[in-house]
């Protein structure tokens, strides 16, 4: 079978994709400190750009926007350690009575459909003093033998946290010289092509990354007013951190979640706390999940909602965790791709024929 000049071209970029499609599948779990990477170095290297172009040397330049980022990371971790200093002394009072409510009320609930269930209180009020008040080196301790059980994942996220500043650093410094590389090994005739296509992709993801901020600031709100709404002590620290770290596929959503049920259970010492929760997170997740995320970012990239969704669970299911990192990103620039493709297609003689 013959093939024309263009059909080859595109059959050829058909297989690059492919190929690319398939390295990404095959090492989807070593790749994500270096997609992570990549993603923030091209959030942040505009600010490194105006930097340099102010004339201060681009080293510094990376450094100081790589600092002011650790440091913003950092402080958002830090909303966690108000809520663990309130949370900790709490859970030693509440835990063991706790553990007598649910025998006294849910046991004998449960006996009536024939399920026994029994709480050793004192075993569960020892292991809390035990814990606890446990010392520093006790912790230390405690840490280094969870270490020995889950050696692996332990090293995975060390090694992850190390690896993606270093990742960032180094794609920072080179920006500049890997967009000229990618540049220079485009066919010359369809440079220009590749140009347009390439600023096209970069508007859409520059409104990508906007939607999710205005998402994640929208969701701070939510749920810091929503908690407080229902008489959490703790709702401003646990919203905002809950609303900053959704950026974070399901991860960032269960640790939220897990603190806000900590609280609760802790400050109200019955289900008020976890009924309340459940509401609060309840209406966040079908508001986030069906209304923000396809609303303002969806919209703003060219995709349906249904798209979205879609997006996100085909890459998922593909690539775990790295793919629904890059799902919308990715979907991004195939819209664009996409597009082209179509306008093509509509001033074809295949279709005006």
């Amino acid at each position: 079978m013959n093939f024309s000049s263009p059909q080859r071209r595109a059959l050829t970029w058909l297989l690059i994709a492919c190929a690319a499609f398939a390295l990404l599948w095959l090492l989807a779990p070593v790749l994500t400190p270096f997609l992570v990477g990549a993603v923030l170095a091209y959030a942040l290297h505009p600010s490194v750009e105006r930097l340099a172009n102010r004339r201060t040397p681009r080293v510094l330049a990376v450094v100081m926007v790589e600092v002011l980022f650790v440091i913003a990371v950092s402080a958002l971790m830090l909303l966690v350690v108000p809520i663990m200093s309130k949370e900790l002394p709490l859970m030693r009072e509440q835990i063991p009575l706790l553990a007598e409510r649910l025998n006294t009320r849910l046991g004998p609930w449960l006996a009536q459909f024939g399920i026994q269930v029994a709480l050793d209180t004192a075993s569960i009020k020892t292991f809390v003093l035990k814990h606890l008040n446990a010392n520093l080196e006790d912790l230390v301790s405690n840490a280094l033998s969870s270490a020995r059980l889950g050696g692996s994942m332990l090293l995975t996220v060390l090694g992850n946290l190390v690896l993606v500043p270093v990742v960032l650093f180094y794609l920072l410094m080179d920006w500049p010289t890997i967009v000229a590389r990618i540049e220079n090994l485009v066919p010359p005739r369809v440079r220009p092509v590749f140009a347009g296509f390439a600023l096209e992709c970069d508007a859409v993801l520059g409104q990508y990354l906007r939607g999710q901020l205005l998402v994640m600031s929208m969701l701070a709100v939510f749920y810091s007013v929503g908690l407080a709404l229902f008489g959490f002590d703790l709702a401003l620290p646990v919203g905002v951190f809950t609303g900053l770290v959704i950026f974070i596929p399901y991860l960032g959503f269960g640790l939220g979640l897990i603190l806000a049920l900590l609280a609760g259970a802790l400050q109200f010492g019955n289900f008020y706390g976890l009924i309340a929760v459940a509401v609060v997170y309840g209406a966040g997740q079908v508001i986030e999940g069906f209304f923000l995320t396809p609303k303002l970012v969806g919209e703003r990239i060219g995709m349906s909602p249904l798209t979205v969704i879609f997006a996100l669970l085909s890459f998922g299911h593909l690539f775990g965790f790295v793919g629904v990192l890059i799902a919308l990103p990715v979907s991004a620039v195939l819209v664009v791709a996409v597009r082209r493709a179509q306008a093509g297609y509509l001033t074809s003689r295949l279709y005006q024929s």
